[in-house]
């Protein structure tokens, strides 16, 4: 119970949430980001191949 006390009330525990979910989201960005930009480099290289 202190651990969960210290990670919600303290400036360095605050500061490690904050750092955890900040990593979180830019992998949910790069992973949608990278997802989209392949799925279109795919469609070019297919209407260019005649496919």
């Amino acid at each position: 119970m202190k651990l969960l006390t210290d990670l919600f009330s303290t400036d360095y525990g605050l500061m490690s949430i904050s750092g955890i979910v900040f990593m979180l989201g830019m992998g949910v960005f790069f992973l949608r980001y990278f997802k989209r930009k392949i799925a279109e480099d795919t469609a070019a290289a297919e209407a260019a191949n005649g496919k």
